[in-house]
């Protein structure tokens, strides 16, 4: 008799302990349960033109304060729209977090590639975070999505269309136009606004992007192609490169911009606005 209380007690102590341990694990190691359904309102795609800053500054924050929309600054620099991968490897770490590669994944709700990013460069200290951020965004009740990318498209020379297959993802219509069909096919409520490149200077060499040709074209190319694109499949798009930064002489970089490229904080508030009152008006 007491040899089976033993037993029971013994049995009861290690279902108990095996109990504790899986609630610890849970608790304390969340792993890969799917998503942790943070909800946010809007969320930025983009390079280094949105994701350089995070502080209250950035642009996702101020269109924050000016709407009451909450945002989420998802912006990777030195990132594409596209995909650069010249093998086209799918898992390729920079193509996976292109906007097209973070697209796929919120499509598949799937952030696993992501998760295996790992970039050593000081630039970069924010990605891990953000990309785990990106993971967990509920985002079935996200309402707005802007992208602000190519920058670095027309950095790399990217072909700007491709004539054999017009959802090429290596090239910068085909990835918008997949971009677009993936969204728009999951989830149909949701609102897609892309956000073209500011104009730029480069003071190394001496020349603006109405003349640095990087093999795609000038940086108007890629823009008009996108603002033409946009039109044709019916999707918001926001121009701050015609008409937007004055840009007469050299000195007229640093109204808005630090080097030339990246937005001071001038630059961020005038982005931010732009955005706000195209929200705002609707």
């Amino acid at each position: 008799m007491k040899k089976n209380s033993s037993r029971k007690r013994k049995i009861l102590y290690s279902v108990t302990a095996a109990a504790l341990f899986v609630l610890l694990l849970v608790l304390f190691f969340p792993g890969d349960r799917e998503y942790q359904r943070i909800p946010y309102d809007v969320v930025f795609l983009g390079d280094s033109v949105y994701g350089l800053c995070r502080d209250e500054t950035s642009i996702a924050a101020k269109l924050q304060e000016k709407t009451g929309l909450k945002c989420y600054n998802g912006g990777l620099g030195g990132t594409v729209l596209g995909r650069a991968d010249a093998e086209r490897r799918l898992g390729y770490t920079k193509d996976s977090i292109s906007a097209a590669g973070l697209v796929r994944s919120f499509v598949v709700k799937d952030f696993g590639v992501q998760r295996t990013v790992h970039i050593r460069e000081a630039a970069t200290d924010y990605f891990e975070d953000t990309l785990g951020d990106l993971g967990q965004i509920d985002f079935d009740q996200v309402k707005i999505l802007f992208i602000g990318s190519g920058l670095n498209d027309y950095h790399s020379g990217t072909p700007i269309e491709s004539t054999a297959d017009p959802y090429d993802e290596y090239t910068y219509c085909g990835a918008i136009r997949s971009i677009v069909k993936e969204l728009r096919e999951a989830y149909p409520e949701l609102r897609i606004i892309f956000i073209t490149p500011p104009y730029t200077w480069y003071t190394d060499p001496e020349l603006t992007c109405e003349e640095y040709d990087l093999g795609g074209g000038v940086l108007e190319d890629y823009v008009n192609a996108e603002i033409g694109l946009c039109e044709a499949l019916n999707v918001e798009v926001i121009d701050i490169y015609h008409d937007y930064y004055p840009h007469d002489t050299w000195d007229d970089l640093y109204l808005y911009t630090d080097d030339g490229l990246h937005p001071n904080e001038a630059g961020r508030e005038k982005i931010a606005q732009t955005i706000a009152e195209r929200l705002n008006k609707e």
